[in-house]
């Protein structure tokens, strides 16, 4: 349970709110259990299902009494998120929101107060807590337009929530720029995003016969789908490191939208190396960018026969590993 989580317990603990049957956006484990869980990150999502939350990746509309929201560190997805939550509560219905000081609550609790009023807030474990009702006031227009998808740059469908979500990765455009134009046979898209990589292969390569684009990100999915019309194409919500991939495949390209931690934990995009070699056919390639500084070479050694670097501009290496 992450702080914001805590301190959000704790504000219903005191007695500032009171408890009672609610929808909570960016779900987390907890002692609530008298929710409607929303959550689309594909991880999360499995934790709660398992523990046997009513969870769903959206919640499509309601008119809730009480509406609770985990923040993240992203402003515009915050942003979407309290224009969601407000969407879904009745009139007079309260939202309460937590979120971690280091992610930037304290200032977005100021954006949030000074559009649409606040009732209450407390501190706690470096954590804000924010609490306001829905009365006649919206949210900005601009809040409001980043629930759905949008076009960004290069008039591509996307919206907050997906990595690198209105502009192409500088690690995408080096791994596309570098792939070869004779791919064949069943392809994949290991961290799919919007769908960038895998319409770029689908443009280059004509004896592609399929190509799965598998992301854990519910909202990165839909996003793809929106941008991709071949069919070619399918399209999977999973988390590849505990969930096993669709099929076996000849080649698999992959930009982890994991790289931007720091260099000592690496551990999610290791595993999804990982599971890359287990779903590869013998002899099949694999085609990875990240940041150069990752050390990621052991777990290629470890899981392919053979790698080797294929371009490097200082900040992203590419790399081709043979099964």
């Amino acid at each position: 349970m992450s702080q914001a989580t805590r301190a959000l317990v704790h504000a219903f603990e005191t007695g500032a709110l009171k408890p009672q049957r609610a929808f909570f956006l960016r779900a987390e484990l907890s002692p609530f259990r008298d929710v409607d869980a929303e959550q689309s990150l594909r991880p999360e999502y499995l934790r709660l299902k398992k523990a046997g939350w009513s969870v769903v990746p959206r919640i499509e509309s309601g008119a809730y009494r009480l509406g609770q929201l985990l923040l993240t560190k992203h402003k515009e997805e915050n942003f979407a998120n309290i224009a969601r939550a407000w969407s879904l509560l009745a009139e007079g219905g309260t939202l309460v929101c937590s979120g971690s000081n280091d992610d930037g609550a304290a200032s977005l609790e100021k954006q949030v107060g000074k559009a649409l009023g606040l009732d209450g807030q407390l501190s706690k474990f470096h954590c804000r807590v924010f609490w306001l009702t829905r009365g006649h006031k919206s949210p900005p227009d601009y809040w409001r337009e980043l629930t759905s998808l949008r076009r960004v740059e290069g008039g591509w469908l996307s919206q907050p929530g997906i990595f690198s979500w209105d502009s192409i990765d500088d690690g995408s455009a080096l791994l596309a720029q570098h792939l070869p134009g004779d791919l064949s046979g069943h392809v994949a898209d290991f961290g799919c995003g919007w769908g960038y990589l895998a319409r770029e292969v689908l443009g280059s390569s004509a004896r592609i016969g399929k190509i799965d684009l598998i992301d854990a990100e519910h909202r990165a999915i839909e996003a793809a789908r929106a941008n991709i019309a071949d069919t070619r194409a399918s399209f999977h919500w999973l988390d590849l490191t505990q969930e096993a991939a669709p099929a076996t495949y000849d080649a698999i390209v992959c930009n982890p939208p994991f790289h931007s931690g720091r260099a000592a934990e690496p551990g999610l995009g290791q595993n999804v190396i990982a599971a890359a070699g287990r779903a590869l056919r013998p002899g099949g390639v694999f085609y990875m960018v990240a940041n150069r500084g990752l050390p990621y070479e052991p777990i290629l050694k470890a899981n392919f026969a053979s790698f080797e670097t294929l371009a490097d501009n200082n900040k992203f290496r590419m790399s081709r590993a043979i099964r």
